[in-house]
């Protein structure tokens, strides 16, 4: 028989726990067609021997809402094995959206995905007005990963009552308006729909993300969409304090898994040096919402943000820095300058969120200026005490220096790296968290599955290989509903990651590229060991090289 492609002598981790097997792979028609001792012809063979044969990985939380308009391969995500990512996270997103509130959903981004204004100016096409037609632009375009798109409720709320999105709830005539337009995008194909009530989640103008104004009663009609069609997820980000439920966001899981029936996954679920049980309590707290189909995301790395305070994304829920974004640099200054500024700063430092002022593992990254060279890789707590002054004044006066453009390195959660396997090798937790679209200059994450081969598997054997494939194949597929991706059978679809075990693996920290629309930076991970990407049968990625193949799909939520 003749094959497009055959896979030779490869060692197969087929995505479903079971223990891994050496055989071939033959691929026809972007599909399976054999698994085995395949025998026959191929338009091209690979051979697999010594490496690890996995069906490819799928990201559940990427923010590539933007990003796919301007980069077909998706980067970084497709050097690290993914295949299949997920769009539309934390209830922000570009589509559906009015000519007349392009802006605002551009501004939204900004604040939320930390991604400049002037690239998404240059970077976004608009080809679109309606969900359906966003999606539509996405598959003209070609894409080298297979797309998922969540619904962000935040454009939907725009769309149907413009900038009071961002002041009120909807009336019941508006709320079924913006189901019916939910609906549409889910007939359409989508996957469900996404939300946030976290504080550090604002949008344009500094206003709070339109989504976090929703009423109960919108969001259980919401719900209802998908429990009426019987397919999709909710994604929800809590990150008020990460790690902690409290009363109010309990009851909006609760509500979630009651009027939907479906699967709900919520943000996210990291240690925390500041509170070293807050994980396993929260698990304990929430077991009866797990058992019913919420599953809360981690992931298995160091969370390691990287920031400069002319974008200050991770002191966005502390109300005194609300002024400080959206300006000009020198008014920013003249805001970080102010005695008023700095109290008030100090005094929400009393009651840490996400930020918890841990200065000794606040360290200078880079300094545009000579004179602050000296400072680069020390810790603010180390400096403070060199200046004599406290660590507050010494971190807004280091960067006010510098005329905000020091980079700054600060481990948020995760930095016990120790306590990680915790979080994935326990089966409640669900593994992503890779926000490769988003925070482009500060955090990128989209390196998690390599780290998990390279880091927990092969050097630290803290979960086996089968273990950890299954864990970002077959898990975030099925928990979306993509029946055809995530495992290695007959007749399903041909998407592979092709590693060798004893090289694959990423780093904690990232680079930074000037490749964004304009010249635009964004901070990137690179990847180790990773010798094919598959997707849909076409070879993408062959040893670190870009092939121009671009066979991804835009995934149909009732057929994929």
């Amino acid at each position: 028989m003749s094959y497009d492609l055959i896979i030779k002598n490869g060692t197969v981790v087929d995505g479903t726990g079971a223990p891994r097997f050496h055989a071939d792979i033959a691929v026809k028609d972007g599909l399976i067609a054999d698994i085995g001792d395949v025998s026959g012809t191929a338009a091209r063979t690979i051979d697999a021997s010594d490496l690890v044969v996995a069906p490819g990985f799928v990201d559940p939380h990427t923010h590539y809402d933007a990003q796919i308009c301007w980069d077909d391969v998706t980067s970084p995500s497709c050097w690290h094995g993914i295949t299949t990512v997920m769009l539309g996270n934390c209830g922000v997103g570009l589509a559906p959206c009015r000519p007349e509130t392009r802006e605002i959903a551009a501004w939204d981004l900004v604040n939320v995905e930390a991604i400049p204004f002037d690239v998404l100016k240059q970077g976004v096409t608009w080809e679109w007005e309606t969900f359906p037609e966003y999606m539509q632009a996405a598959a003209r375009r070609g894409s080298g990963l297979n797309l998922g798109f969540l619904c962000a409720l935040t454009p939907f709320r725009h769309y149907v009552l413009g900038e009071e999105s961002m002041e009120r709830a909807a009336t019941s005539d508006e709320t079924a308006a913006i189901a019916g337009l939910l609906r549409e995008a889910m007939e359409a194909g989508a996957f469900g729909f996404t939300t946030t009530n976290a504080g550090q989640h604002v949008g344009y103008h500094g206003r709070p993300l339109a989504c976090r104004l929703a009423s109960h009663d919108e969001l259980r009609a919401y719900s209802r969409v998908l429990k009426d069609l019987g397919r999709g997820a909710i994604e929800v980000a809590l990150t008020n304090e990460v790690s902690r439920v409290d009363a109010s966001e309990r009851a909006l899981l609760d509500l979630f898994l009651s009027e939907s029936g479906r699967p709900v996954t919520w943000l996210a679920l990291l240690n925390r040096d500041d509170d070293p049980d807050a994980v396993q309590n929260t698990l304990v707290e929430v077991a009866d919402l797990i058992e019913r189909g919420s599953r809360p995301q981690c992931t298995c790395r160091p969370f390691i943000v990287q920031i400069d305070l002319s974008k200050p994304f991770i002191f966005a829920n502390m109300p005194c820095w609300g002024p400080v974004l959206n300006k000009p640099i020198p008014e920013q200054i003249a805001i970080l300058r102010d005695p008023a500024f700095r109290a008030a700063f100090r005094e929400a430092l009393k009651r840490p969120l996400i930020f918890t002022a841990r200065w000794e593992v606040m360290t200078v990254l880079e300094a545009s200026s000579p004179d602050l060279a000296p400072y680069v890789g020390r810790d603010v707590a180390a400096i403070a005490r060199e200046r004599g002054h406290d660590p507050i004044d010494t971190f807004l006066d280091l960067a006010i220096e510098d005329g905000l453009q020091m980079q700054f390195n600060y481990e948020l959660f995760n930095s016990d790296e120790s306590r990680i396997p915790e979080l994935i090798t326990d089966p409640r937790t669900l593994i992503g968290l890779s926000d490769g679209g988003a925070h482009v200059d500060s955090i990128c994450d989209a390196g998690y599955a390599t780290y998990l081969l390279g880091t927990w598997v092969r050097d630290e054997q803290a979960l086996t290989l089968e273990h950890a494939v299954k864990r970002i194949t077959s898990e975030p597929a099925d928990f979306f509903g993509i029946r055809q991706r995530g495992r290695l059978a007959k007749g399903l679809a041909a998407d592979f990651a092709i590693f060798d075990l004893a090289t694959v693996g990423s780093d904690k920290t990232g680079t930074m590229r000037y490749d964004l629309p304009g010249g635009g930076r964004r901070l990137v991970v690179t990847s180790r060991g990773v010798e094919y990407t598959i997707v849909n049968g076409q070879v993408l990625f062959e040893h670190g090289r870009d092939t121009g193949a671009r066979a991804g799909q835009v995934l149909h939520s009732a057929n994929c």
